[in-house]
């Protein structure tokens, strides 16, 4: 359903864009699984994807995708939101199971109190790093692909999504356990989401 919506709306560059979006993001799963696994911090499933992980990720870009279908008008803003959704989310997976696997010390974002590895809002130095890794990845993928046009929309896309993952760790740290709705795939959504609008309005800000 996701690669339709993608294929029909807004191309095979696009579609293709997102499809090595998941198979990075399934490679860096499965990096350190066993050890991750012992720790019982793994994903569930042995590391594949279900369809609420794929929803969770990728709905702010088919919402976007389905825009642009209706209002081409609005394409070349609306793309730098379709890329920044993506960016955020790998930049999210690269620091998340990253830093659970090597992360040598990990700490609450909100109050950088000592936590283990793998808690809501934990982040490390190793995963920060890995987040600004994978934004780059991921912008210069859609860059590629000419999903987005310039290094300078390249630049303020990857900042984009790297600030949207932090805003995720601090969703993570304060609201996750105590917001029922609040499941990974909400916040995910709200990341992804959040790293969009941030993209088109410093875009639009910034011209």
């Amino acid at each position: 359903a996701l690669g339709t919506i993608l294929w029909a709306c807004v191309g095979w560059r696009c579609w293709l864009s997102v499809v090595i979006y998941l198979l990075l993001g399934s490679i860096v799963t499965k990096i350190g699984f066993k050890k991750k696994k012992s720790l019982g911090i793994a994903e569930g499933r042995g590391g594949q994807r279900g369809p609420e992980n794929v929803w969770g990720s990728a709905a702010t870009g088919a919402l976007i995708a389905l825009l642009i279908k209706i209002q081409p008008s609005w394409e070349n803003l609306l793309l730098i939101g379709f890329a920044a959704s993506f960016v955020a989310k790998l930049a999210d997976t690269f620091g998340s199971e990253i830093g659970k696997r090597w992360g040598s010390k990990t700490f609450l974002i909100t109050s950088f109190k000592p936590v283990p590895p793998g808690v809501d809002g934990g982040i490390s130095l190793e995963g920060t790093m890995a987040s600004i890794l994978g934004s780059v990845i991921m912008t210069t993928v859609m860059l590629v692909f000419n999903v987005i046009s310039s290094v300078n929309v390249a630049f303020l896309v990857s900042f984009s999504g790297f600030i949207a993952t932090m805003f995720e760790s601090f969703i993570g740290a304060l609201f996750q356990k105590k917001v029922d709705f609040l499941s990974n795939e909400v916040v995910n959504f709200l990341q992804t989401l959040c790293a969009s609008l941030m993209a088109m309005g410093l875009v639009l800000l910034i011209g």
